[in-house]
């Protein structure tokens, strides 16, 4: 299979690039930036917001058997900030959408919990009205809205995929995306006082392995025909709150955690656990790495990166 991919060199592109690698498939990555984690993911850097006749023209001669769209601006509050960043999202999925209409090439979309809003209590199925609760959750909808449309009026067979903080190996660039998991383990490290935004936010961390496994099933059978045109949460189904993470972060690292606790930021949501459901039945999908456990493994790619580093 070929495969390329958009925002190849975050978190999650960088993981499941090098997992199809490993699978034996080809793949080929787009970013505005060089992979900082490892060279070997072909990057090519494009602007996507460059008009769709541009992208094709740039892309000329390449084949893909799956495209996926990951690039985005993926920070809540900064979007809150920013939100002409909420824009661009919405135009880079548009155009490359138009691009994997004009190829005829399935397409897999990368959206976030952040299209539920807050869910109070229960828990989340696919089928829930979505709610704008931050220009970051609106471009997510509008990209969302936009895949379907594609699906049901050109016959671009797609996926989407709900992601829900997505933590671990390479996902300790603080410079370009402040996450709260490399952050705290930074600031617990070094002794420093974190702040929580929101003590009662109850969020389901996602280690990154069990993120790549449900989407490199889904590119598998999106490729194959078995699947198509689905959108699907991919968690653990599990909820810990913000407080329960300084906890694990302060077991792993031998270390009290020292914790100021502020109201939740506009634009943030204050609980979601998710349905996988969907996921264990579409996909045969089922995490296997509890927060606290991948706490300790993300500390410890933490550890051997810097350390390869120096």
């Amino acid at each position: 299979m070929r495969i390329l991919i958009t925002g190849s060199s975050g978190q999650i592109g960088t993981n499941l690039g090098l997992r199809l690698l490993d699978a034996g498939h080809e793949v080929a990555g787009v970013d505005l930036r060089p992979n900082p984690w490892t060279p070997r993911l072909p990057t090519r850097i494009l602007d996507l917001r460059r008009p769709p006749a541009e992208l094709l023209a740039a892309l000329k001669g390449d084949a893909w058997d799956v495209l996926v769209h990951f690039a985005a601006h993926a920070k809540v509050h900064e979007l809150v900030v920013h939100p002409d960043r909420a824009l661009e999202n919405v135009v880079d999925t548009f155009n490359v959408l138009e691009v994997a209409r004009a190829r005829g090439t399935p397409i897999i979309f990368g959206s976030s919990r952040e299209a539920y809003g807050d869910v109070g209590e229960g828990l989340t199925d696919e089928d829930r009205r979505v709610v704008a609760k931050s220009p970051y959750s609106a471009s997510k909808i509008a990209g969302e809205a936009f895949v379907l449309s594609y699906a049901l009026c050109y016959g671009v067979p797609t996926l989407t995929f709900r992601f829900s903080n997505v933590y671990g190996r390479f996902d300790d660039d603080l410079e370009r995306m402040e996450r709260v998991i490399p952050l705290f383990i930074r600031e617990v490290a070094a002794g420093r006082e974190v702040t929580v935004f929101g003590r009662e936010k109850v969020l389901d961390f996602t280690y990154v392995d069990d993120c790549v496994t449900a989407v490199a099933a889904g590119v598998e059978r999106l490729y194959r025909g078995e699947l198509m045109n689905e959108t699907i949460n991919v968690a653990t189904g599990r909820g810990s709150s913000l407080l329960d993470l300084c906890t694990y972060i302060g077991e792993a690292l031998g270390k009290e955690p020292r914790v100021r606790v502020e109201p939740t930021r506009p634009g943030e949501i204050s609980r979601y656990v998710a349905d996988i459901g969907k996921a264990r039945r579409l996909l045969g999908y089922e995490p296997t790495t509890h927060l606290r456990e991948g706490v300790h493994k993300a500390i410890a790619w933490q550890r051997e990166w810097r350390a390869g580093a120096r």
